[in-house]
């Protein structure tokens, strides 16, 4: 009997394997960390070999952990990391070199040039994203340009390219012995060579970028039709299980959220916070900084689209305000700091240490503290670190109004910061909207088995999983619409005032 939904969630840091039963509750999971390499500044890499080790064992220990075996298994979802680049050899499953992460900043030098050359939007009318060096395009322009023999052997048929979820279904499947090449469209549409409207490879951006379209996966949908493939019987799972979803992990967390229909936004709150908004059908170029991405692709249907605005510094601030000022021991310390005063004392802190991000995108601007008194304490510095993280929400979100039309009628949440009612209700405050969290914050994992469910028929239809998303926390607006324009209004001037900080001498 077919008992489970299984979840392979690979992230930045960590690999994790998720059982869900057909309620949609965690069963068991098993997590393992893996190295974080950094070759010199600015460069971040991951083994791939080793990534695909974690995998394997945490499906195990999760099996192991719920005393299940994989014939109980019905699929297993996939979801990723999203931008991270790796080249392999299809006949032998070595990798050429480390993966080039998401963070990884080697091609910026790359990207300036061609930004000088056409203006960093000259690529959003295909692929919905600004010229950047986040995504995964001209990570593997650099591996073809900079490690020896890949392209020699790419043209052997000897190379080929993935984000993590090729890589790792591709291992699922078999590897070397009949291993399926693939992705989905919301990990293809971030590498700059997806035409965002039609969903295939693009003639042109692969000659921008010098790539041969005979390394690239072939494009699935999300949830597919028919599986990708099938587990082998001396894998991990010990069976074959159809791996029947792929979904990146931004993604995954608002198909977790069952934010389903247009409007619908979710915010997850980590080191730094993702913002996004399904905008439906309707493909919606932003004209506020954002990026327009694939939410998810059904087999047989319209892709349905998403806004997506990153907060660059939130988690992050907190564990600044620990490690470099003292003022606090551990994290969860800063929310009865914060609550030691009522207020910032109109203390302002803007968190720009490499710049501001959308949708401002200033390379020029520096972190702030403005407003200081005498009146001030480490209170009200720790009241308005976390209001920061609310403020930089708030424009994210005004941004996706102003963008769609669409009105986002309440905020779901998650990660690791939404444990701080504190933020939480300034939130709901500054967006004058309801901010929810759900019984179940492990949404990334919650979307993939989501994927794999409805994809193999576990789960019906996205009405039964409606009904599974339960409510644990709401915070309504408190504040009064004159305090709360104070605020903005202040916060805007902060804003302009952390601006021009750096300048050509």
């Amino acid at each position: 009997m077919k008992n489970y939904i299984a979840a392979l969630d690979q992230g930045t840091t960590s690999s994790r394997c998720i059982l869900f039963d057909g309620s949609g509750r965690m069963v068991a999971s098993h997590q393992l960390e893996h190295r974080q390499i950094y070759p010199q500044p600015g460069w971040v890499e991951h083994d791939p070999r080793e990534i695909w080790q974690r995998c394997d064992e945490v499906i195990r220990g999760a099996l192991k952990k719920a005393g299940a075996s994989g014939d109980q298994v019905a699929a297993v979802g996939i979801t990723n990391q999203r931008e991270t680049t790796v080249v392999w050899n299809p006949k032998t499953g070595d990798a050429y070199g480390n993966a080039i992460v998401w963070q990884d900043m080697r091609t910026s030098p790359r990207v300036e040039k061609l930004i000088a050359a056409g203006g960093k939007d000259q690529l959003r009318e295909k692929t919905g994203l600004p010229l950047a060096a986040y995504f995964s395009g001209t990570k593997m322009e650099w591996i073809l340009d900079n490690r020896s023999g890949v392209r020699e052997a790419a043209a052997k048929g000897e190379a080929v390219f993935g984000t993590i979820d090729s890589y790792v279904s591709w291992w699922l499947s078999g590897g070397p012995e009949g291993g399926v090449h693939i992705t989905d469209p919301t990990n293809a549409s971030r590498t700059l060579l997806m035409n965002i409207a039609d969903l295939t490879w693009d003639d042109d951006l692969l000659k921008l970028f010098g790539i041969p379209r005979t390394m690239l996966p072939e494009i699935k949908p999300s949830l597919p039709a028919e599986p990708y493939g099938v587990t082998r019987k001396d894998g991990p799972f010990g069976a074959e299980v159809p791996i029947a979803g792929i979904l990146g992990d931004q993604q995954a967390a608002l198909f977790g959220q069952a934010c389903f229909d247009s409007g619908e936004s979710k915010n997850t709150y980590g080191t730094g916070c993702f913002l996004l908004m399904n905008t439906g059908e309707e493909l919606v170029h932003s004209s506020h900084g954002l990026i327009t991405t694939v939410a998810y692709h059904t087999g047989g249907q319209k892709p349905r689209y998403a806004l997506e605005g990153s907060v660059a510094i939130a988690g992050s601030l907190v564990q600044w305000m620990r490690d470099n000022l003292g003022l606090i021991r551990n994290s969860s310390e800063i929310e009865e700091l914060a609550n030691s005063v009522e207020d910032s004392g109109d203390v302002y802190f803007v968190p720009a240490f490499s710049g501001l991000y959308a949708p401002h995108w200033r390379s020029d601007a520096r972190g702030i503290i403005a407003g200081l008194t005498g009146y001030a304490t480490a209170g009200h510095l720790a009241r308005a670190v976390l209001e920061s993280t609310a403020f930089q929400t708030r424009e994210i979100v005004d941004a996706m109004v102003s963008d769609s039309g669409l009105e986002i009628r309440d905020l779901r949440v998650d990660g690791g910061m939404v444990v701080n009612e504190t933020l939480m209700q300034f939130q709901s405050d500054i967006l004058n909207i309801p901010v929810i969290r759900p019984e179940f914050t492990e949404t990334t994992a919650l979307g993939a088995a989501y994927a794999a469910g409805l994809a193999t028929g576990f789960w019906a239809d996205r009405r039964e999983l409606i009904n599974h998303w339960k409510e644990d926390c709401r915070w309504t607006p408190a504040m009064a619409q004159v305090d709360r324009d104070h605020r903005l209004k202040y916060w805007a001037k902060a804003l302009e005032r952390s601006k021009g900080w750096v300048e050509d001498e």
